[in-house]
């Protein structure tokens, strides 16, 4: 699988600043309950969240808009995101929006 536009290479303040990131992403959202069926968890909530947020923020529209903006920066959203199984699908997406 193609990741972004290759790998980032981070400097030690970019660490320091994907860290804070990390940790800001998860004390807003690790308690959100996650509405989705077992089964069907291959992305974390948080993850496909935080993902949709910074795209909008940064003018995507849709959910085509929001999986583009993920595997454009998907090398940076690694340094504070776990996402082992890449960017969510637009359809992903799509199924966490219409659970909430």
């Amino acid at each position: 699988m193609v990741k972004g536009f290759g790998k980032l290479e981070v400097k030690p303040q970019q660490k320091r600043e994907a860290e804070i990131l990390r940790k800001s992403v998860l004390s807003h959202f690790q308690h959100l309950q996650d509405p989705r069926v077992e089964r069907t968890k291959e992305h974390s909530l948080v993850a496909i969240i935080t993902i949709a947020i910074l795209a909008v923020l940064s003018g995507a529209n849709g959910f085509v808009g929001i999986q583009t903006y993920g595997k454009a920066k998907q090398a940076w959203l690694e340094t504070f995101l776990d996402l082992p199984h890449g960017i969510p699908s637009h359809d992903t997406f799509g199924r966490v929006e219409s659970c909430t």
